[in-house]
């Protein structure tokens, strides 16, 4: 079968082949009636404008890359998901790329998509610091970059970040209302923003209702993270009332433990999760969890990535804080 060219179908029409190009980029200056008849003709001939060649003469890839730490949870590929929403109405292709908690990893990863020519990256950072001045002198490059959910103070670029200070201390007063008190927060790590924030809104619910804050345990964010520090508690005969911990991964991490020891949920510990992952719902007893919304998370990073691309890396760095909802399950409800 012959393939059709831009040449054929111009010869076909009887019209230029700069008419024709114009029509597939809608262009101004070509007449509606004479772009709808040429992309009339172009489908029934089965032309199809040549890819690399567009992307050659707009000086664009039409990729962009996502790099995140992990896919444990579903917080997230949700995330990705209003990323494709976006970029795939505008023709972008959506590379994605995991660190696996690495900062090593994360740079190899950042790196191969820099020399695959995206045209720019979204980025949820590992729990380690190690790239930040890489990122900055990309961005000193034009390079477009938006960050999003873990992110650090000191880099000047767009990001996309949720209300970790209030619905992290939402989340522990709802304990201290259950009437739970020495409540243990398994903290992220202490470099980032959501971190710092998460970790604020627990002391700040204690100061509102005049309690000394429990005990700060470093944890991660990752399952093993939270059986790792349960299993210390256990040994050190130290068992909290209650746990506010950074996310689900590690909530639930520490539930299993506990569980596994004997130990009941909520009668003997009260337990609260951040992010509302997918086994929240699904694990016993539920678990209660502050939501994110996940999809305008990754729809706003787009849209704000978007638009640095379209200014050639120039922009002035914005800050979008996004609001949620704690959802109250068995895990943290006072059965007294």
């Amino acid at each position: 079968m012959k393939h059709i060219t831009i040449k054929d179908l111009a010869k076909e029409l009887g019209v230029s082949i700069s008419t024709v190009s114009r029509a597939f980029n809608n262009k101004y200056d070509i007449k509606p009636e004479t772009r709808d008849l040429i992309l009339k003709k172009a489908e029934e001939l089965g032309y199809r404008p040549n890819p690399i060649a567009r992307k050659l003469i707009q000086q664009r890839s039409y990729n962009i890359g996502v790099v995140v730490p992990e896919f444990e949870n579903s917080f997230f590929p949700k995330v990705l998901m209003g990323v494709q929403e976006v970029m795939h109405d505008k023709g972008y292709q959506v590379l994605v790329m995991q660190s696996n908690y690495s900062w090593e990893m994360e740079k190899k990863n950042v790196e191969t998509l820099v020399d695959n020519m995206v045209d720019g990256l979204i980025v949820s950072l590992t729990s380690e610091n190690q790239n930040i001045d890489y990122y900055k002198k990309l961005l000193t490059q034009n390079i477009p970059i938006v960050f999003f959910n873990r992110t650090v103070e000191d880099i000047a670029a767009s990001k996309v970040l949720f209300d970790d200070f209030k619905w992290a201390l939402f989340a522990t007063e709802h304990l201290i209302l259950q009437g739970y008190q020495h409540i243990v927060h398994l903290s992220g790590a202490p470099h980032l923003t959501l971190s710092k924030n998460r970790l604020k809104g627990f002391k700040q619910a204690h100061t509102k209702h005049r309690l000394e804050p429990g005990k700060v345990i470093q944890c991660g964010f990752r399952t093993e993270d939270g059986e790792r520090v349960a299993k210390e508690l256990i040994e050190k005969g130290e068992i909290p009332r209650a746990i506010f911990a950074a996310n689900d991964s590690s909530a639930i991490g520490a539930m299993n433990v506990f569980k596994q020891h004997g130990y009941k949920i909520p009668q003997d510990i009260a337990i609260v999760g951040f992010t509302e992952s997918n086994l929240a719902k699904h694990i016993y007893p539920t678990l209660t969890s502050v939501e994110q919304p996940t999809q305008d998370i990754g729809q706003t990073a787009a849209t704000l990535l978007l638009e640095q691309i379209a200014n050639k890396g120039v922009f002035v760095p914005q800050t979008i804080v996004l609001n949620g909802r704690l959802n109250v399950r068995e895990s943290s409800m006072n059965p007294q």
